[in-house]
């Protein structure tokens, strides 16, 4: 074989490697294009849900008042134990221009936050635009609520109108006040008025802190609207037989004076 054919062989060889080399790594950066596309169509959708989980859900504002939704808010020490529990539903008011405007806490979007302490313990309920606080005090056998505050941020009412914050606050109260292992009960409407422009209502109010008894409430210590309510009807009822029996004897009485009025004959 000639030197020349030796030297066109190789040339053939090595051109048909390169080749099968270019087409390998044509092959390699293909996958890799496509790999960082749907990565990146990855990524992308993710700070779309992202977007869309932190997007803000502020109070809106309601012309009618409806009735709230009824929630459980627990919190626990350290030891896993519940130091706080409070079932209700919550329903702010915004009084503006002379104007009410209703919005009620929703329990979904609500986060439970605040810490347990043996004479002191908070309670805190946030949701995006406004929290609902309880400060419980324990003072010897008693158990109260020495402090409420709440703040009420809403969409402002129009795109060009700036938002507005509705602070209200009742301090140095005993509210809800029980025998420290029992908890106050209100099956009536609880209203409170925590500023000139904020007022609270609670529905179906049961709330205690501090000595629960395996996380759960403790005997009742039934409200003060509750009562009158209960015992109202059996007022009146023994109002209304005492009455009938008083009209019966009166009419008793009269008959037999009648009847010793005439003489026989």
């Amino acid at each position: 074989m000639t030197v020349a054919r030796i030297a066109a062989m190789q040339l053939f060889i090595l051109s048909a490697l390169l080749f099968l080399g270019n087409s390998v790594v044509s092959g390699e950066s293909e996958v890799v294009e496509h790999a960082l596309t749907h990565e990146a169509s990855l990524d992308h959708s993710g700070d779309e849900d992202l977007v869309l989980l932190n997007a803000s859900k502020k109070p809106t504002l309601q012309p009618k008042p409806s009735p709230p939704l009824v929630e459980t808010y627990e919190l626990k020490n350290r030891q896993g134990r519940v130091c706080v529990r409070a079932s209700m539903g919550v329903e702010f008011t915004v009084i503006e221009n002379k104007k009410s405007l209703f919005f009620n806490m929703d329990p979904k979007s609500t986060k439970r936050t605040g810490y347990c302490g043996d004479q002191r313990t908070v309670l805190s309920l946030v949701f995006d635009g406004g929290n609902l606080e309880f400060t419980f005090i324990k003072e010897g056998s008693l158990s109260y609520v020495s402090k409420l505050r709440a703040t009420l941020q809403p969409q402002p009412p129009c795109n060009n109108c700036k938002s507005k914050t509705y602070p209200g606050i009742m301090d140095h109260e005993k509210l809800f006040k029980t025998n420290t292992g029992k908890s106050f009960m209100c099956k009536s409407d609880t209203s409170l008025i925590l500023a000139d422009s904020l007022r609270l209502k609670l529905v179906s109010l049961q709330i205690q802190a501090f000595d629960l008894p395996n996380g759960a409430f403790g005997k009742e210590v039934e409200c003060w609207a509750d009562y009158t309510k209960r015992i109202i009807p059996i007022v009146l009822g023994a109002v209304v037989v005492g009455i009938i029996l008083i009209a019966v004897l009166v009419y008793v009485l009269t008959r037999e004076r009648r009847g010793q009025g005439y003489e026989r004959l």
